[in-house]
């Protein structure tokens, strides 16, 4: 087994490749041998030492990852309707970093015929983050006004085209120019450049009487704009907060940047949401593998949109194993479309 190791938190020097002997899956467990690993910013932040939830479950060393794709290479005891050789797609709260990982058998998937082990690698995490925003979170229904932030990143990307399959009416809004057509492509009614000026009276103009939802994982650059913006009985979801952050070319963060953008957030009054009848809802993915059977649900839903043809496959940029810090500083930039995968 080849794995990511991050000693301490820090730049993308942290990201470090050890060889140690192959895992053994325990007692209803799977062993995957992986062809392809998702690269998603909480990745980036797990490096930094600032995702809380890795400091709660895993500690130090970490290795990062959240979603694999590959072959069953050994079954635990109990795991019976498997076979070594499957191919597969799994999710796993951290580990994912890793050639040859165990994996609870309720988070191995049977990889779809219309994915390929790079897709696969590339599917679950952001559809299962887009799927909780707009079921558990929200409730879309038909024509319902949705905003969508970083709509061209492989999360805004799978929520464009679930909202869409739930019937909204959907406004994309990302940071590069040439981002516009690729979230227009994916179906959103309208999609804009946040710098193109004017931003929020554009907005306006889509849904004059206000959102009914939006997503945001940007932080106190638009978390106070998108409250205003929503309707009554309207939710604003934040599931990140991207904008807090700023790196150099090293991969660390700007500590004196994040403090000063903290003292921007928001401050949700209870008595404010009641009488404006609006919702702010956070969640955090990770803080779900507890509820396995929520997470069964959600896939099983999004496999049976994906295979209808009303989810796209995933678009995907590969990046070698080895050059797992080349992929974190190219999610760091800003300037990818779509999801980030390692390749072994």
């Amino acid at each position: 087994m080849r794995h990511v190791l991050v000693r301490r938190p820090g730049g993308f020097g942290r990201l470090e490749l050890v060889n140690e002997p192959d895992p053994v899956p325990g007692d209803g467990e799977v062993g995957v041998e992986a062809v392809a690993m998702g690269v998603n910013f909480a990745d980036c932040l797990v490096r930094m030492g600032l995702y809380a939830s890795a400091r709660r479950y895993v500690g130090w060393p970490i290795t990062p990852g959240f979603e694999v794709s590959g072959r069953i290479f050994a079954l635990g005891r109990g795991v019976t309707d498997f076979s070594v050789g499957d191919r597969v797609m799994a999710v796993t709260r951290f580990g994912g970093y890793a050639t040859h990982l165990c994996v609870p058998r309720a988070l191995v998937r049977r990889l779809p015929d219309a994915l390929d082990e790079l897709q696969g690698a590339a599917f679950q995490v952001a559809h299962l983050t887009a799927w909780y925003a707009l079921t558990q979170c929200a409730s879309i229904h038909p024509n319902a006004k949705v905003l969508i932030h970083s709509a061209a990143g492989g999360v805004g990307m799978a929520m464009v085209q679930q909202a869409k399959a739930r019937g909204a009416q959907v406004l994309g809004v990302v940071g590069r120019p040439r981002k516009v057509q690729t979230v227009l492509d994916l179906g959103a009614d309208q999609a804009l450049h946040r710098q193109s000026g004017g931003l929020w009276e554009k907005a306006r103009q889509f849904a004059p009487a206000g959102f009914d939802l939006i997503l945001d994982a940007n932080g106190p650059g638009t978390l106070e704009h998108g409250y205003r913006a929503l309707r009554v009985g309207g939710r604003l979801v934040t599931y990140g907060a991207h904008g807090l952050l700023s790196y150099g070319s090293s991969g660390r963060p700007n500590w004196w940047r994040l403090i000063l953008n903290l003292t921007r957030m928001p401050r949700f009054s209870p008595l404010s949401l009641v009488e404006n009848n609006r919702g702010v809802v956070g969640f955090n993915l990770s803080h779900l593998f507890e509820r396995v059977d929520l997470l069964q649900t959600a896939t099983d839903e999004l496999i049976s949109l994906l295979e209808s043809g009303r989810l796209a496959r995933p678009q995907v940029q590969p990046f070698a194993f080895d050059a797992v810090a080349d992929a974190h500083r190219a999610i760091e930039s800003g300037e990818t479309t779509g999801k980030l995968v390692l390749v072994v």
